[in-house]
């Protein structure tokens, strides 16, 4: 494969796994590409990365996983957004993992990636910083995953009194399961749009 076609596929694979990162064993499975070509591509990545003073991030290897961060001279200017949460817009992930824990609250991050079918732990990160959502508690069984619910918060910020003026969901076979997300996703942006 061309180096630069395997430097592109890697830095999208790194970037869409965010702070979980890869190990090189990993990208190799994934890509169907020999350990030591993958290796030479990530050490040409981090070289174009750390030569390059116009780019804003950088790839660290990291406990053996490599991962995209912020280069650390724009710690100032990452500062300013973590001190001021309140500025940064919901993202679409954001709203449907957010819909999701209202309606079937109180549940695990393993339950809502399952009906998602995508990871949620940034969102679900985002929505307890914002306090939109809180852990309500510790599920039975092994591991006893934490269980998410929402705040007084999400219901001040929606203009609810309580959860049962949530929009009531379709009942039956009427609406397939892509259906149901995007119904979700709908009322939370009607309702999230007329919040601003």
């Amino acid at each position: 494969m061309n180096l630069n076609n395997l430097m592109r596929k890697i830095e999208a694979l790194l970037f869409v796994v965010g702070d979980e990162g890869m190990t090189a064993k990993q990208l190799s499975h994934l890509l169907e590409v020999d350990l030591m070509e993958i290796e030479a591509a990530l050490s040409e990545l981090e070289t174009n990365y750390n030569e390059a003073d116009e780019r804003g991030i950088t790839l660290k290897k990291l406990a053996g996983t490599y991962q995209l961060t912020t280069k650390s001279d724009l710690a100032d200017t990452i500062k300013k957004l973590v001190e001021n949460p309140n500025s940064q817009v919901l993202t679409t992930a954001s709203l449907e993992v957010l819909a999701i824990i209202a309606y079937k609250q109180p549940i695990t991050r393993t339950e809502i990636e399952d009906l998602r079918g995508v990871k949620s732990e940034r969102p679900i990160q985002t929505l307890v910083s914002r306090a939109l959502v809180q852990e309500v508690g510790r599920a039975e069984g092994t591991g006893r995953a934490i269980l998410y619910g929402t705040t007084k918060e999400f219901l001040n910020y929606f203009g609810l009194k309580d959860l049962s003026e949530l929009p009531p969901l379709p009942e039956g076979n009427a609406v397939d399961e892509n259906e149901e997300t995007d119904l979700f996703m709908t009322k939370f942006q009607e309702a999230f749009n007329g919040q601003e």
